[in-house]
């Protein structure tokens, strides 16, 4: 048996086995780790799961398996989170105001950038919206800016991606930022006043022209 992998040594179906590992885990795993773990390469783990996401999907069961950031998660399928929030006595977050929406939007299209970038584009204090969402848990902290005082900086997170069902932040719409991307890159951080204020209105109008 020497040089046969784990899962024909163990008469284990290697579908079965990225579902229950999915499953334990909660979060996304990568194809790499899949295939590492159950002796398969990443085309073999990325053809079983293609498998189970056409089983979930056709026979519409509760649970469906989406593709991220290189890997797979196992979740709950939208259509019954109302009923999963009533069994497990969730209140339902409300939805993300504009304002936290734009900063979002800034952040998923700019990213790496600091708060005080964000407001530069908004043209108004982001301080509560940034908040928001990093509690909400769509973006995070990623290092900090080689600038004066080291403004922290901000990027999207696997929660992110998985809320708005995209594998990476590249497969996000194109928009056409050029309109501020000079004085975007002139922007220094310690002039937090500049009286300076782009609408990003203007912005997606400049996207549907």
């Amino acid at each position: 048996m020497k040089g046969e992998s784990r899962l024909i040594v163990e008469n284990v179906n290697i579908e079965y086995a990225i579902e229950g590992i999915l499953f334990a885990a909660g979060e996304p795993v990568k194809s790499s780790k899949l295939a590492a773990v159950l002796e398969s390469t990443i085309e073999e783990i990325d053809k079983a799961a293609k498998k189970l996401q056409e089983s979930y999907d056709s026979n519409m069961r509760g649970l469906k398996i989406i593709e991220i950031d290189e890997g797979y998660q196992l979740c709950s399928r939208p259509e019954y989170y109302a009923y999963i929030q009533d069994v497990l006595g969730e209140q339902r977050r409300q939805a993300l105001s504009n304002a936290a929406m734009e900063a979002l939007a800034i952040i998923a299209y700019k990213q790496p950038v600091t708060k005080g970038q964000v407001e530069f584009i908004r043209g108004v204090n982001s301080d509560g919206a940034v908040n928001r969402l990093v509690e909400r848990g769509l973006v995070e902290e990623c290092g900090r800016l080689d600038a004066p005082g080291r403004p922290i900086l901000f990027r999207t997170t696997q929660n992110f991606l998985r809320c708005f069902g995209l594998k990476t932040p590249q497969e996000l719409p194109a928009i056409d930022f050029s309109k501020i991307s000079t004085e975007y890159e002139q922007y220094e951080i310690e002039s937090a006043d500049t009286e300076e204020t782009i609408d990003i209105a203007e912005v997606d109008e400049n996207t549907e022209e």
